[in-house]
């Protein structure tokens, strides 16, 4: 399948490979375009000079942008998505908010469809083309993306209608930033004690309380300078900032959700914002130790 691709940073350049390895001819357009050039160059695929120009050359486009204003450029801006002709379907795969995806699917061309469809994985999971995809949309509109989907996913739910993915996506990141809060006031707690955090993280990980993400962070959290940065301070607190604004739209008490949001806040504000979300680690014990 002819497949565009925009935004090609920490999950979207091995999302792209993944789709290359398919068999899928891919075209890539990025912000900054060496990004592009060097990932093409790797691949054998397509560099475009334009959003426009992915629509023009594809039958389905995938966004992998960070925020509503950037998605709203990509699609709407001048030479955007939208103003090019020849894709059908454009699948939505950052975190964003269900309004937006709506609006979207509102705006875009006549003959075209827009499908929420964000991501849950690492940057592992996204290498490893094993990532959780939320569909907002019927199985009968996923079927004939399948071959696309599948190349990136070890699963792709349906949820049957548009913004019903972001939706989802919101409610388990707010979970995934709960467990990071959470296990950074654990750990603060054991070390306030004298319990070395190597041995504390090895009695969590062999706990009941053990998620996933614990496990394949671990590195991360007992020594984060050591490791890149997989996902920053503040995209969660972006996740958070949309997740407490669809809580209120719908009158839904999320007192947890509320806590991490504030904590992700002090910790973008006390310089934490570039730096991995296991950084609140960090930022915990600056305040107890």
């Amino acid at each position: 399948m002819r497949v565009g691709f925009a935004g090609l940073g920490r999950m979207g350049a091995p999302m792209v490979r993944n789709l290359v390895a398919a068999g899928h001819e891919v075209s890539i357009w990025n912000r900054t375009r060496a990004g592009a050039d060097a990932l093409a160059a790797e691949l054998g695929c397509a560099v475009v000079d334009g959003p426009a120009d992915l629509t023009r050359r594809a039958d389905v486009v995938l966004t992998m942008l960070a925020d509503d204003p950037a998605s709203q450029a990509v699609h709407l801006g001048e030479n955007g998505l939208f103003a090019g002709q020849g894709a059908t379907v454009f699948i939505e795969m950052g975190t964003l908010s269900p309004d937006h995806v709506v609006a979207l699917s509102r705006q875009a061309p006549t003959g075209t469809t827009v499908i929420d469809a964000p991501v849950s994985g690492s940057t592992g999971a996204a290498a490893d083309g094993t990532l959780l995809i939320m569909a907002g949309c019927t199985e009968t509109d996923a079927a004939p993306l399948r071959p696309v989907l599948d190349a990136m996913a070890r699963e792709v739910i349906c949820l049957g209608a548009a913004g019903r993915g972001a939706v989802m996506k919101l409610a388990v990141n707010s979970l995934i930033h709960g467990i990071n809060q959470t296990l950074a006031e654990a750990m603060t707690l054991a070390e306030a004690t004298g319990i070395d955090a190597t041995r504390a993280f090895d009695v969590i990980q062999a706990s009941a309380a053990c998620a996933p993400m614990l496990k394949y962070r671990r590195p991360l959290y007992l020594d984060e300078a050591a490791h890149e940065v997989s996902f920053t301070v503040a995209l969660a607190r972006k996740d958070m900032e949309l997740t407490a604004a669809l809580a209120a739209r719908f009158n839904v008490a999320m007192p947890q959700g509320a806590v991490t949001f504030q904590k992700l806040k002090e910790a973008e504000k006390a310089g934490f914002a570039q730096r991995d979300m296991a950084s609140m680690l960090s930022f915990m014990r600056k305040d107890t130790l």
